[in-house]
């Protein structure tokens, strides 16, 4: 038994762990050095990967890592966690649905609805009422266990795959503007007195968005596009569901995640947030006009 133990502790301590990290497994070496490289560390080079050492020393140029650091198809870093903000986003959701089952009030301040009271009356509360933080509460708020169950496991499943392949900046921008355009076009369509709550729009722009890439890529789209059917039956075959937040959540997916795997690579940055920000300036404007009809 002992032995055994002994043995154990041995593979244990011959796993190779990054020689600027040594809290950080790795199975990758240096082509040069060959000393042991996690994912920020990595280098692309001509053939494989080189340490930051390396680096400079055979440039001479003493440029920081960062400077050669490997990219996403999307040209975003590659992270040691690459699900980190995929994490991130889950843990507020349960935090605030917690909150909600602990305090059922606290929803009424979190909901999307356009306007209280309804017209004749001026507007005291809802989007139309000032409250423009709603777009974003709502996105996070969600009053049943099935459909935050759902939600976050959509989000496991699409959104850390997602996240690795875009980088962390680019695919929390399309997060959010597909979750804001999902929720502009609920409050243009909806009754203002109708609440919207729960993540759905900005889950459907990472569908959205993972078809786009999968198509870049060249793999076999038909699970994506049987999961995204099969969502969608359930988005208009049962009621008291937001449609128009998947529908918009969707299309905006589908806009960014194309400008972000299809940007040129001199101006990728510049077409991919400008893309975004087109979007973005879309929902707002969507919102402004509701918001005139309302007041």
């Amino acid at each position: 038994m002992d032995q055994a133990a002994g043995s154990a502790q041995d593979a244990a301590r011959s796993v190779p762990v990054c020689y600027r990290h040594p809290d950080r497994e790795t199975g990758v070496r240096c082509t040069r050095c060959e000393r042991p490289i996690c994912p920020e560390c990595m280098i692309s080079a001509s053939v494989g990967f080189q340490c930051p050492d390396c680096v400079r020393e055979g440039s001479g140029t003493g440029h920081a890592p960062a400077a050669s650091r490997p990219r996403t198809v999307a040209g975003g870093a590659v992270t040691s966690d690459p699900r980190l903000l995929t994490k991130i986003l889950i843990g507020i959701n349960l935090a605030v649905f917690i909150a909600v089952q602990a305090d059922s009030s606290l929803l009424d301040h979190l909901v999307l609805y356009g306007a209280w009271p309804p017209k004749p009356f001026a507007p005291t509360s809802g989007v139309a009422g000032g409250e423009w933080y709603r777009f974003v509460t709502s996105m996070f708020a969600h009053q049943e266990y099935w459909h935050i169950g759902f939600n976050m496991l959509s989000l496991w499943w699409i959104g850390g795959p997602l996240e690795a392949a875009l980088g962390r900046a680019r695919y929390l921008a399309v997060y959010f503007v597909s979750g804001l355009a999902g929720g502009a076009l609920t409050y243009l369509l909806t009754s203002p007195q109708t609440a919207s709550l729960g993540a759905s729009g900005a889950i459907f722009g990472l569908f959205g968005a993972t078809a786009v890439l999968m198509r870049r890529l060249n793999y076999d789209m038909r699970p994506v596009i049987a999961l995204l059917v099969i969502n969608l039956i359930f988005t208009f075959g049962v009621g008291n569901i937001a449609w128009q937040a998947h529908i918009g959540g969707l299309v905006a997916g589908v806009v960014t995640g194309y400008a972000m795997v299809h940007a040129p690579r001199e101006k990728r940055a510049l077409v991919q947030y400008g893309t975004c920000a087109v979007v973005l300036v879309l929902a707002v404007a969507l919102a402004l006009v509701r918001t005139a009809q309302l007041t």
